[in-house]
């Protein structure tokens, strides 16, 4: 697909750090397609490193630091593209990375498509978002080719094969502008975190489909915002996802929340028992403004009743909490392959 109209899109606060590290080699893999650097609200001097060092780079300018939902929306809405790339600002591209990536979007079912993210730090190693393509379990806990929880696989070669998921990484999401817009782009009152999911999920209810692309690979930092320890991370994950479950989950819902908030228990007393008090106080606020937003939640769902379609693709029908956690499952490839939804 040479020469199509794609806009790479970076969202920067405040990452003057990375841009100067990973910005030159955006744009020097990446002709002949728009690289744009959408700001958040930044107070240190990121854009002036941007103008004086590459020029050629549109920058937009949001009003607000609204994280990274709100910040992606507020910036999409001022790039006209039919094809937006979302990347992180602590991404290291490779040479080739777009082309395995924008021969996918040739499908017109395909919505969106991910690269193989590797660690920087750890480059023989999966990175944590999104891995080598990203899954739900039976109570939509997510995990990844390559990533279980925190159990994180080196990468011995063994997803190099492209397949349809789940969900594609927000940290480098390929998407049909077209697809973001009609399922409602990235839901604002999550923040951060698993806004991603949300939006994948939505997408295969109209009918179309992720895949993960290992031929393209890159490397994340990770963590260069909200480190992965943090407790505003657990708070933001466990809020979310329930949220996510609200508005998406085509069934009646009270099973379904009702043995989620009940694993959700068992994680904040696993925590309190560890001696992770600061995780159990959030896992407690998470579930608080859970039930505040359960209004909006409401209006959300009943907005999105319409879409027809289930999604399935890259679904797994067993429970990854008991793979990992009773059965010492700690590999993608260990788990149980007969219960996963392919279309391969």
């Amino acid at each position: 697909m040479e020469h199509a109209d794609l806009a790479i899109v970076i969202l920067n606060w405040n990452g003057k750090k990375f841009l100067e590290r990973f910005l030159p080699d955006v744009v020097r893999y990446s002709a002949p397609y728009r690289v744009v650097v959408a700001d958040n609200a930044s107070t240190d001097d990121s854009l002036v490193y941007v103008r004086e060092h590459h020029p050629g780079v549109e920058i937009v300018v949001n009003d607000i630091n609204g994280g990274f939902a709100k910040g992606y929306n507020d910036a999409l809405k001022k790039v006209t593209a039919e094809f937006y790339l979302l990347l992180n600002s602590d991404v290291e591209v490779t040479e080739g990375w777009l082309e395995p990536l924008m021969e996918t979007m040739k499908d017109p079912e395909v919505a969106g498509c991910q690269p193989k993210i590797k660690s920087f730090d750890r480059r023989g190693e999966f990175e944590h978002a999104g891995a080598c393509g990203g899954y739900v379990d039976r109570d939509y806990f997510p995990f990844c080719r390559g990533r279980i929880f925190d159990a994180i696989e080196p990468d011995r070669g063994q997803y190099d094969y492209a397949t349809d998921v789940f969900w594609a990484t927000g940290a480098c999401m390929l998407i049909r502008s077209e697809v973001y817009w009609k399922a409602g782009g990235l839901d604002e009152r999550f923040f951060a975190h698993m806004e991603e999911i949300d939006l994948c999920w939505r997408a295969q209810r109209m009918g179309y489909r992720f895949r993960a692309i290992p031929s393209a690979v890159v490397y994340h930092v990770g963590g260069g915002t909200l480190s992965y320890l943090s407790p505003r991370k657990t708070y933001l994950n466990f809020r979310n996802s329930l949220l996510m479950i609200y508005k998406n989950y085509e069934k009646p819902l009270f099973g379904m929340l009702f043995r989620r908030l009940v694993i959700d228990g068992i994680a904040a007393i696993s925590f309190l028992l560890r001696g992770n008090f600061t995780h159990f106080w959030a896992v407690l606020q998470a579930h608080g403004s859970f039930y505040r937003l359960l209004p909006t939640s409401a209006s959300e769902r009943k907005k999105y009743r319409h879409l027809s379609g289930t999604a399935t693709r890259g679904k797994y029908r067993g429970s990854v909490v008991v793979a990992k956690f009773l059965r010492k499952i700690h590999s993608f490839e260990r788990l149980n392959q007969r219960l996963l939804e392919t279309t391969e």
